[in-house]
């Protein structure tokens, strides 16, 4: 029953995405869906990718592990999406096709350094910090062209994009400014540093994603709309 219902949350999704993406002149085939599956099990993961699921997305690397053993992503691609420290990337590096949590140089340099032994190129977005938020990590927006350049100078590093998480919202459409923010940087960058070559922008997750797909997001990270609301008594 609660497999029907990850496959029914999917089939709505693509439906509220593809109505969200006609607002900026796109279909939703242009966005990718990629599933939170944080405190969710491999069945969980499974059914999602049986139902269509792009990819799927951990935030804690001792959770990915263990559910790799487990065969949990097995035909779907696997991004990492939390906060990644620089004693664990070593455990992400090579394993997974996408890093959207890039929020610092050192750990930019600990990820070409951990590629380059392993005769890699990982692909990583640069996560900004758009709200300025302390209590958040990420590059300030202008930190960010010097860690565009940065990266695209790195031989064993290839950044596709951004990612943002804006502050929370209090109420509908607040997160727009911040979402349109992170597009103009991605659209500056972009053609500044990466001769247009980039090909995501990471914003949206359950509650906002609608907006930010509206404000040019085509990769949104979506846990509870797709798997329900997570027991957090486990």
């Amino acid at each position: 029953m609660v497999f029907t219902s990850i496959a029914e949350n999917i089939q709505r999704l693509r439906r509220e995405i593809d109505d969200a993406a006609r607002e900026s002149g796109r279909g939703g085939w242009d966005i990718l869906l990629v599933g939170a599956s944080k405190m969710n099990d491999a069945a969980a993961c499974q059914a999602a990718i049986a139902a269509g699921i792009d990819a799927l997305g951990e935030n804690r690397v001792q959770e990915m592990t263990a559910k790799l053993a487990q065969n949990a992503y097995a035909g779907a691609p696997l991004h990492f999406i939390g906060h990644l420290q620089r004693n664990k990337a070593r455990q992400v590096v090579g394993t997974v096709s996408l890093i959207h949590s890039v929020d610092s140089t050192p750990l930019l340099l600990e990820i070409e350094r951990l590629a380059a032994l392993r005769g890699i190129r990982q692909d990583v977005l640069l996560e900004v910090n758009v709200g300025g938020e302390v209590s958040k990590s990420g590059f300030s927006p202008s930190e960010l062209y010097g860690a565009a350049e940065l990266t695209a100078s790195l031989q064993h590093v290839r950044c596709l994009g951004l990612m943002s998480v804006p502050p929370p919202a209090r109420r509908q459409h607040q997160n727009r400014p911040y979402f349109e923010k992170v597009y103009s940087l991605f659209v500056d960058i972009n053609k500044k540093i990466y001769d247009n070559k980039w090909e995501y922008i990471s914003m949206g997750m359950s509650d906002d994603f609608a907006d930010a797909i509206a404000c040019g997001s085509n990769m949104v990270r979506i846990g509870t709309a797709v798997f329900g609301k997570r027991n957090y008594m486990k």
